[in-house]
């Protein structure tokens, strides 16, 4: 029977002895130090722990994660599918009706034995073979909740009244890659930060100290920006959440609209990923959500038996191609599934997991 005690770990922090769950954001502000989860589509988790302390983060075991095979994996949008996507996303900018929307896939595979599938130990081998800023794992079985996620991008920090968010719009392989459309994807987003967090922040106190940053991460760069700000008087986590999410860059803008062009377009909800994945320390007033990408959860109620999940997508313009967008999605899934299903290091391995990702029309384990 697969019941592992509660946990949390986000870099040197780990936490356990789960005290309570709520999905009222405002508990954020109380007391405590909660792990929080927010699915794109709006379910909310957030849990106090009272054991909070320093850790090194776990080394992998022999044979702690056994994941899917890398020929496993099937999308919920095929090739064709996801070029047709882009291809009407550009035909609703043409009308006007969208700026840039994104479009995104849900990879599926199941799980060769779901009673060793531990979200920890995949955390762990992440951490190895994909590094990343806001790695972490939360782990809730009893509600529904096992995530581990390798996002480098940070949705909202806050240390004291001081929020920031910073957005990733634009990804190659190698500075070089990057194009013009991928900048001005990045400055549309930066924008529609700056005024969801205009909606929470003190007037005149919203910034962007860092524009179009070129950022190394394994195996790919981005362009990172930097928005921040200072809460208006009374404002809080519920503020925050309420005015910003989802994430703008993983939505698109005007958000509106792109969440509108989102619903007709992807066949598989989304769940944790694009969504918020971190921490709250509300004794201290301080937090950390990632958007929640490079993100692996495990959905033990899937039709058919326990699966694991993982989304990948890109942001689309005017100026998109619809074969270098879904070039682009396979890039960002490459690496990680090769991780999950113990392939990473070989790199005959891991062309074959990339080839596993894109075979079109292999549709049917995605869609829950």
């Amino acid at each position: 029977m697969h019941d592992p005690a509660p946990l949390a770990r986000f870099g040197n922090v780990v936490a356990s002895g789960l005290r309570d769950v709520t999905s009222d954001p405002g508990a954020l502000d109380s007391t405590g130090w909660w792990a929080v989860v927010a699915d794109f589509e709006g379910r909310l988790v957030c849990a106090r722990f009272d054991d909070v302390r320093t850790a090194a983060p776990p080394r992998p075991r022999p044979g702690g994660w056994r994941g899917p095979a890398a020929g496993d994996w099937t999308s919920s949008l095929g090739r064709a599918a996801y070029v047709s996507g882009v291809r009407r996303i550009r035909e609703h900018i043409a009308a006007g009706e969208v700026y840039q929307a994104n479009l995104c896939r849900v990879l599926t595979a199941p799980l060769p034995d779901p009673d060793a599938a531990d979200p920890d130990e995949l955390t762990a081998l992440l951490a190895r073979g994909n590094p990343a800023p806001h790695a972490g794992t939360v782990r809730l079985p009893a509600h529904g909740i096992e995530v581990a996620t390798a996002s480098p991008e940070l949705y909202l920090a806050r240390r004291g009244r001081t929020v920031e968010s910073r957005p990733i719009k634009g990804t190659g392989r190698a500075p070089e890659d990057l194009l013009e459309k991928d900048r001005a994807e990045n400055v549309m987003i930066v924008d529609l930060v700056r005024n969801d967090l205009g909606r929470v922040c003190a007037a005149g106190s919203v910034t962007v100290p860092a524009l179009c940053a070129v950022e190394p991460h394994p195996g790919l760069v981005h362009l990172v920006s930097t928005v921040r700000g200072e809460l208006a008087p009374g404002a809080g986590w519920a503020e925050l959440l309420a005015h910003t999410f989802p994430p703008g860059s993983v939505t698109g803008a005007p958000k509106s609209s792109a969440l509108r062009v989102i619903r007709a377009l992807e066949t598989a909800p989304r769940g944790p990923y694009c969504g918020g994945i971190g921490w709250v320390d509300a004794d201290r007033g301080t937090g950390e959500l990632a958007v929640g990408i490079r993100t692996f959860w495990i959905d033990r109620a899937a039709p058919g038996g326990p699966v694991l999940r993982f989304g990948t997508g890109a942001g689309i313009t005017w100026g998109s191609d619809p074969q270098r967008e879904w070039e682009e999605t396979e890039l960002k899934a490459s690496r990680l599934l090769a991780v999950a299903s113990g392939e990473y290091g070989t790199a005959a391995r891991e062309a074959a997991a990339v080839r596993a990702t894109g075979t079109a029309g292999r549709t049917g384990g995605a869609t829950p």
